[in-house]
């Protein structure tokens, strides 16, 4: 993974803290990074280029009126005055690359000097075992604090930890094992099959993503929320708020006003209908 600084630009070393999506159903860390990005003050400083991640370009995403910069797969940001940088990822890892993807981004975040990384994703909610909206959509965690995967700040928050996350449970424990380079690629392709069939959460980015940087020596916490397929803008909104909570971090504003939508969101469902055809 290479990293290229926009020209007179480069990653501050004061920028300890990484937020970064892992992609999944409905693209919520995705759209929750957006607005990370957009309302938290932050500048393009560089892309990443990695073999294993799919090419694509678009339009300005952020604005506020489109500059003319087209973007890009894999992009970094960096927020100085919160000593915050966000990687947006674009487009997806190519199939079966995900282990590699993972290794060579915690290479990287590990080479900058990053100490504490939140991953932000997304759980299937026809997965979802325990349901419960009594207190609305809830933000689920998983922490490398401790080796059960609990943390204190999150608890004091009122999340609730990633209850199917077991580190002695067998995909679990390849991944870990793999990341620490205690195993090889090849002992655990035979249960690839079995990851999507059995267990659905250690399959994901983010279960991935997690071993990795954690094998590194970095804290991990991962946010999570369940949602479907649609619109899930209001869930991009609990998952941004909630990063900003766990960093006690001040977009711009109070209240609604806080987040600053991105350009990029106004078509994300195209136009209206045209209503002549009702």
């Amino acid at each position: 993974m290479e990293f290229v600084p926009e020209e007179g630009k480069h990653l501050h070393g004061d920028c300890s803290t990484l937020i970064l999506p892992a992609l999944s159903i409905g693209n919520v860390g995705q759209l929750a990074a957006d607005l990370l990005v957009s309302s938290l003050g932050s500048e393009r400083v560089g892309y990443l280029d990695d073999p294993h991640v799919l090419p694509c370009v678009g339009n300005a995403a952020y604005g506020p009126v489109p500059q003319g910069e087209v973007a890009l797969p894999l992009e970094v940001y960096d927020s100085p005055s919160n000593a915050l940088t966000v990687i947006q990822q674009r487009s997806p890892v190519v199939k079966g690359m995900m282990l590699e993807f993972a290794k060579n981004l915690s290479d990287f975040v590990a080479a900058c000097g990053k100490k504490h990384i939140v991953l932000l994703s997304s759980l299937d909610f026809g997965k979802w075992q325990r349901v419960d909206v009594s207190s609305g959509l809830q933000i689920y965690y998983l922490s490398s604090s401790n080796s059960d995967g609990v943390d204190e700040k999150c608890e004091q928050l009122g999340w609730k930890k990633l209850q199917e996350y077991d580190p002695s449970e067998k995909h679990w424990k390849y991944l870990s094992n793999l990341a620490e380079g205690n195993a090889t690629r090849e002992a655990i392709s035979p249960l690839e099959d079995e990851l999507e069939e059995e267990n659905y959460y250690a399959s994901l980015p983010f279960a991935a993503l997690f071993s990795f940087l954690k094998a590194k020596g970095m804290k991990v916490t991962c946010l999570l929320c369940y949602c479907s397929e649609g619109d899930n803008m209001p869930e991009a909104f609990q998952l941004a708020d909630a990063a900003c909570k766990l960093l006690t971090l001040s977009p711009n504003g109070s209240g609604a006003d806080k987040w600053r939508v991105p350009l990029s969101w106004m078509t994300v469902y195209g136009p209206p209908p045209d209503l002549s055809i009702f």
